[in-house]
């Protein structure tokens, strides 16, 4: 679509103070067509349009970026929740624009645009518009923004500029964000990968607590750090620390590991089919309870993978007092899990929790049969097989009792290696767009 053409479709968003910018939308890919009855279908499908990283912002924190490199908002899609009116969704950037380039054999994590701040961002959708309808950017105590950037050298990757040539400052409150929720007091609750951590975030975004696991002395922060969570999780493996987040009806949070801990070992964590899901209390601000989770064989998730480490959780989502949908993913394709909390099913503070357990619960072929309790789950859909989700869903929300929203984390555009940028430094975008996508169930949840 050409600027001009692009500018004729600009909307006013809803008295909210921010740029015209902010509102910019494309036209969607269209609905898919309708399937038979007994099956899942695609029933709406809506897209982002081309809205500039920098002025979405510098409208939030005036001056916070220089350069955006050519890179357009996106990345929302790491978690989606109903924001309580028809067709509007809070939604959560994570760190940002970020990718790999090797330099002398080795790659190096990229931050094209260090002074993005992970942002909370409700979104409406309209026909075939994802509109932003509104944007709080996470800041600490004294108002400044987080940043995306890694907290503590020697546990986080090297930060480095977009060409992977200058090293970049670690951050001590920089969060990767990835679930959210919002509680009844208008508050919101994070999860973020860095930690791992679960974060209390006020209603215009400051930062009010940051539960982190025990030991892991995060020190220099301008918001409170609280040491609550299983020391066993300082072992998290990197860039799969805490990715879905899910709000039980009386309030309990459920938090997922996004991959297996690398116990004892990474090459452990790599072939092992068991994570971990976390249930913490926000009226005692502590976990009550730890959940084994089983995936399913890498080849049945996505039958054009063979490697047992690419299986992930992404997005968890309550659907009852103690039943919750996971979704076990690869890049390529995800599936739909029933499962249900039973108390018979918690490990927390057991064997599991000690890392010289040997051999870990990561380490089990069978864990059942070791006698741990592994939560039951029933397959309910599985998203690969549906004409029109795109790939890498990170974001799941309930519609109605058969409908759910997903949502892609189009990863800003971006793509690893030398060619994500050119000459000039401008970014060469995939072309993936944010794309929300309603999908009805073959039977209600």
């Amino acid at each position: 679509m050409s600027p001009t053409a692009a500018r004729r479709r600009v909307h006013r968003p809803v008295a909210t103070g921010l740029p015209l910018a902010l509102a910019a939308v494309l036209v969607a890919t269209g609905t898919a067509t309708a399937a038979p009855a007994k099956e899942a279908r695609v029933v709406h499908t809506a897209t982002l349009g081309e809205i500039p990283l920098g002025a979405f912002s510098n409208a939030l924190l005036p001056g916070s970026v220089a350069d955006d490199h050519g890179v357009r908002l996106g990345g929302i899609g790491s978690d989606i929740y109903p924001a309580g009116r028809k067709g509007e969704y809070w939604t959560v950037t994570d760190r940002g624009p970020n990718g790999q380039i090797k330099v002398d054999g080795k790659k190096r994590r990229t931050f094209p645009v260090p002074g993005f701040d992970p942002a909370i961002v409700r979104i409406r959708v309209s026909k075939d518009t994802v509109e932003v309808i509104d944007a709080i950017p996470l800041t600490t105590s004294s108002g400044k923004a987080v940043t995306g950037l890694p907290d503590q050298r020697g546990r986080d990757e090297a930060p480095y500029t977009y060409d992977a040539r200058t090293p970049l400052p670690y951050h001590p409150n920089g969060l990767d964000t990835e679930g959210i929720v919002r509680a009844g007091d208008g508050t919101f609750w994070l999860v973020d990968e860095y930690g791992p951590s679960l974060v209390h975030v006020s209603a215009r975004g400051r930062v009010l607590a940051r539960y982190v696991p025990e030991g892991l002395a995060l020190t220099g922060t301008d918001y409170p750090v609280v040491e609550a969570l299983p020391s066993v999780l300082l072992h998290r493996k990197t860039n799969r620390g805490f990715e879905g987040l899910a709000q039980l009806p009386g309030g309990d949070l459920v938090v997922a590991l996004q991959s297996p801990l690398p116990l004892p070992d990474a090459g452990a964590g790599d072939a092992s089919r068991t994570t971990r899901l976390l249930r913490f209390s926000p009226r005692e601000k502590a976990v009550t309870a730890e959940y084994a989770y089983r995936f399913d064989p890498v080849g049945v998730v996505d039958t054009g993978e063979d490697d047992t480490s690419e299986l992930k959780i992404s997005s968890v989502v309550a659907v009852g007092r103690d039943r919750l949908l996971v979704e076990e993913r690869t890049d390529k394709s995800a599936r739909l899990q029933l499962v249900r909390l039973g108390r018979g099913a918690d490990i927390l503070g057991g064997p599991w929790d000690d890392d010289t357990t040997s051999p870990t619960l990561e380490q089990l072929d069978e864990p059942a049969s070791a006698g741990v309790p592994v939560l039951s789950k029933r397959l309910v859909v599985d998203l690969g097989t549906i004409a029109g989700v795109p790939g890498k869903i990170e974001g799941i929300a309930r519609v109605d009792d058969d409908t759910l929203a997903l949502v892609n984390d189009n990863d800003f555009g971006m793509t690893d290696g030398e060619g994500a940028f050119d000459a000039r430094g401008r970014l060469v975008d995939s072309g993936v767009k944010t794309t929300v996508v309603y999908v009805r169930l073959p039977e209600k949840l």
